[in-house]
């Protein structure tokens, strides 16, 4: 487990950051409380700029970069949202940016990549198709490779979000956070637990791409090959070893959610909140709806990670 990814750590990235990126609002809603006997805390990073959290992160690696690394560019794998943020930081910081993505990324967050310069290569879905992609294009130009989630600088920037949320909310009880790669929900738990040592902190996954609740139960990293969910954003084939390593040791449990309930979530959420949110962002909410976390009494914080979803594929959408 890393020793230097603590609360200091995330409180500088903040410092690093807080200039670049939108301190997102924290939205509450009479409704859902009132349907869950809990109250909800939402961390809106739907309106983060490039539309997700990870313009949290992919800031803080392109900005700890010296001059002489930022000046051989930045490359990168991902399925949209790191893509995006990594695009834009790069473009700040006026250095190149090439992005392997599947072939599979949904077309709103292919766009978003190309709004902000982003130069993308296509490769076949599935994490070592985009590693070997992304490798083979470090190797050939000297970019510096930002991983999407397996780095420290990365889960730092994402812990920001947990900062804001407790600044603002700091008598909640618990957060519930989605997990894909782990970075985002590393970096919660550190932040959370460094600024309220007694909260909770659990994560979400969908039940198809349990792969980092698989894991906690083995006691080992297991991998999912091309996991299949509606949360585009969460389909990683697995959690790293750096971040299996900070959720063993500060996360309090990951529970699993159907793709109906996520489906389910995201109207509720649309409706309930009038934000547009992709449906990765949604998966918290259904560990409410599924009767996952005991909640009953509690003040809770959920990170409603992005907004970047295909308007023209809603996925309550009948072809």
């Amino acid at each position: 487990m890393s020793e230097t990814l603590t609360l200091a750590a995330i409180r500088a990235a903040h410092d690093r950051i807080r200039g670049s990126i939108i301190r997102t609002p924290v939205l509450a809603s009479e409704a859902l409380d009132a349907a869950s006997g809990a109250r909800f805390f939402f961390k809106c990073e739907n309106l983060q700029a490039a539309g997700a959290f990870k313009a949290r992160g992919a800031c803080n690696a392109v900005f700890s970069l010296s001059d002489g690394e930022a000046a051989r560019g930045v490359v990168t794998h991902s399925s949209g949202n790191h893509a995006a943020a990594l695009a834009r930081a790069a473009q700040l910081r006026g250095i190149p940016a090439r992005i392997v993505m599947p072939s599979n990324a949904p077309r709103s967050k292919i766009r978003n990549v190309g709004s902000f310069g982003g130069w993308i290569i296509f490769c076949e879905p599935g994490l070592a198709a985009r590693e070997a992609g992304c490798a083979r294009i470090a190797a050939e130009t000297g970019a510096i490779i930002i991983p999407p989630f397996d780095d420290e600088r990365v889960i730092a920037g994402q812990g920001t979000a947990t900062v804001e949320l407790l600044e603002d909310q700091p008598d909640l009880d618990l957060i519930l956070c989605p997990v894909g790669g782990g970075g985002l929900l590393s970096g919660t738990a550190i932040a959370a637990k460094g600024m309220k040592p007694g909260i909770r902190v659990v994560g979400v996954e969908p039940a198809s791409a349990d792969d980092a609740a698989q894991s906690l139960k083995a006691g080992r990293v297991i991998t999912i090959p091309n996991p299949a969910t509606i949360a585009d954003g969460l389909r990683t084939n697995s959690i790293s070893e750096l971040t299996f390593s900070l959720i063993r040791a500060n996360v309090d449990g990951i529970v699993t959610v159907s793709e109906e309930s996520i489906l389910e979530a995201m109207r509720r959420l649309w409706e309930a909140l009038h934000l547009v949110i992709e449906p990765s962002a949604a998966v918290p909410y259904a560990a409410m709806l599924e009767r996952k976390v005991d909640l009953a009494g509690k003040k809770v914080g959920l990170i409603l990670t992005g907004g970047n979803t295909d308007l023209d594929t809603l996925p309550w959408m009948k072809p």
